[in-house]
């Protein structure tokens, strides 16, 4: 036999069948509705509603539990506890691998999004003003995620076969369970549900998505953010080629949106007052620029050129249902079924008095309203949902972008930073924090970056991924990018330093921050004797004189006091030598910190000079408790002291 007849023969299940599994299949054939899903151990598998199959094959009805509307699947409960429950996790800051590490302001952030979505918590609680996300879209085989379901260890490397660095438990979506749904719902619920906390009150959050799970991505938005904060559902074209290897070809994807709080805000207001708009609203999308290219001056009016938009509008309102009588023709015009004209009778009268209403181009149509450019342009106009390639781009456009950085694409259909850009536009202003929590090959940061260049913005951004390993037989692997972060972090540096000299003749573009500060997940930087001092017995007193752990240093606790402080991670940290200690410094003297030890009353003094808002001591910074006591209660009288 040969190779090819191998490779097209069924693998042999070596057991008696599953009559159950073939069961399940027939009445899904019969009953698709009845289909659903449990956990079995650690495994998801089909599973028969089997009330609702009494209720079908009943002619009244069935008692049992109340209906209600929901979104219910196995593992939820366990997700809501995650989401709630805290860690003792760490980031920890990599100089070596940062680009302007003390300068910048950008984060890229190296772990599982889960974790570093709750570090993040208190630092950006309320602070985020754009979410963008390009999670998996469950096709199987496309996520990885810790999971904190009890297995035996023999069982859990049999089934998974992944493990991270601390041997907890990263649950892979399989090829036996690629189609199911409850694993990818789990796995974006508990991170929607934090995700929640960081977004200002008026922030937004975009989700990229395809047909496969939008409906569900549709059903736990709307848990997590409520229906009401619902903005839209952008499709995005996404391809333009044709597919012919399927029964349609799908060219679209979408961009759910939601907002952390929105507000239905009349758009006459922001033409009477833009100021108390923008003041008002929480998220609405930002207007874009009017289209100057659709704008003329055929009559050669002085207020310059202007559009004519239709008179009419939507719905019937008594006061706004009357006769207008073209001047030009006498031919009297009443609204269309179902609309009235756009404004009353005595403000019609007066736009037609001064030469703002036009009845089409010939004078012979109906009644239409002169919209100006100058009077309209510091406005803008609406956005519509539908982002067409050629303006917004397509996944080939982000490819090809990607391998004019690379000279090849080390990454699989990253999105186009125009699209990224766009969405940018509706929902940020030019100082303002963006996150990606599935930042993959960093496309949002090279967004970034790029309006930045292009606005004169300083907008700042947070990347934050997995440590995912290349597959051995991938253009990234050959070119030698081991992990997805390589990539991401060698992208950020060329986009940057490319972006610069394309745009070298622009005034300020030497300040463009093209740097960022990485930071990865770790354990706490403090032994378990730090949390549960009092399980600690006499026999372990020798080998706990330090509560910190030997392998990390002073870099690495200053950045775990800012989380436990809720202190942004991207303030410039300075450094002073007093008697030969190191005392850091944040911006703004949001907080100094000295772990040296031995301090003397010069350090004391050093760090009084800056008038911190906050101080951190090491416990051991003291010669004894006399001048720990009086250091303290020096520092306290006008900073908030603490004591690690």
């Amino acid at each position: 036999m040969n190779e090819l007849k191998l490779n097209k023969l069924n693998k042999l299940k070596m057991q008696t069948a599953n009559i159950t599994d073939e069961n399940i299949e027939k009445l899904a054939k019969l009953f698709p509705n009845i289909i659903s899903e449990k956990k079995d151990g650690n495994t998801v598998k089909k599973a028969v509603d089997f009330d609702l199959l009494k209720q079908i094959l009943s002619e009244n009805i069935v008692e049992g539990d109340d209906e209600r509307y929901r979104l219910d699947w196995p593992g939820k409960k366990a997700s809501l506890l995650k989401a709630n429950t805290p860690i003792k996790k760490t980031l920890r800051p990599s100089i070596e691998e940062s680009k302007d590490f003390e300068n910048t302001q950008n984060l890229y952030i190296e772990g599982d999004n889960f974790e570093v979505l709750k570090l993040l918590q208190e630092s950006y609680l309320n602070k985020i003003k754009m979410i963008y996300i390009d999670p998996p879209y469950n096709t199987g085989k496309d996520f990885v995620y810790k999971d904190n379901f009890k297995e035996s260890k023999e069982n859990f490397e049999e089934k998974i076969g992944l493990k991270d660095e601390e041997e907890n438990k990263l649950f892979k979506n399989t090829d036996s369970n690629g189609r199911f749904h409850s694993d990818w719902l789990s796995m974006m619920y508990e991170r929607l549900l934090v995700s929640r906390n960081l977004l200002k009150d008026d922030g937004v959050i975009f989700i990229s998505i395809d047909d496969n799970e939008v409906h569900n991505l549709r059903k736990i938005c709307d848990e997590v953010f409520g229906e009401g904060n619902f903005v839209s559902q952008i499709p995005w074209q996404a391809r333009q080629s044709i597919q012919n290897d399927t029964d349609l070809s799908s060219s679209h994807e979408y961009i759910v949106s939601y907002a952390k709080i929105r507000r239905q805000t009349n758009r006459r207001l922001k033409e009477v007052n833009k100021e108390l708009w923008f003041k008002e609203k929480s998220f609405a999308c930002y207007p874009i620029p009017l289209d100057k290219g659709k704008f003329a001056n055929p009559d050669n009016d002085s207020r310059g050129i202007w559009k004519a938009d239709p008179f009419d509008a939507p719905n019937i309102r008594p006061n706004l249902t009357y006769p207008i009588i073209n001047p030009n023709t006498n031919e009297i015009h009443m609204p269309p079924n179902g609309r009235c004209w756009r404004t009353e009778e005595k403000n019609y009268k007066e736009w037609l008095s001064d030469k703002r209403i036009v009845f089409g181009k010939t004078g012979d149509g109906r009644p239409q309203l002169k919209v100006f450019y100058e009077e309209k342009k510091e406005f803008g106009s609406v956005p519509n949902t539908w982002f067409d390639g050629n303006s917004y781009g397509t996944a080939t456009k982000g490819t090809k972008l990607l391998q004019s950085l690379f000279n090849s694409s080390p990454f699989d259909t990253p999105k186009p930073i125009k699209l990224i850009q766009q969405l940018m536009i509706l929902s940020t202003k030019k100082d303002d924090l963006i996150l990606d929590f599935f930042s993959g090959s960093a496309t949002t940061a090279h967004a970034v970056i790029d309006l930045n260049a292009q606005d004169i913005g300083n907008r700042k951004y947070i990347m934050v991924q997995l440590s995912e390993v290349t597959d051995e037989k991938s253009e990234a692997f050959k070119a030698g990018y081991k992990t997805i972060p390589e990539i991401g972090k060698e992208r950020i540096r060329r986009a940057g330093e490319k972006i610069i000299e394309d745009n070298k003749d622009k005034e300020n573009i030497k300040n463009l921050d093209i740097g960022f500060r990485v930071l990865k997940t770790d354990s706490s930087n403090f032994k378990d004797v730090y949390y549960h001092p009092n399980d600690l017995g006499q026999k372990d007193l020798f080998n706990l004189e330090s509560n910190i752990k030997e392998d990390r240093d002073e870099l690495d606790l200053l950045f775990q006091i800012m989380l436990d402080l809720g202190i942004e991670l991207d303030l410039k940290i300075t450094k002073e030598i007093v008697d030969d200690k190191t005392i850091f410094i944040l911006e703004n003297s949001e907080l100094v910190a000295c772990f040296s030890q031995n301090i003397s009353l010069e350090v004391i003094e050093k760090i009084k000079a800056h008038n911190p808002y906050k101080v951190v001591l090491k416990d051991g910074c003291f010669a004894n408790d006399t001048d720990k006591i009086n250091a303290i209660q020096d520092l306290s009288q006008n900073s908030s002291v603490s004591v690690i």
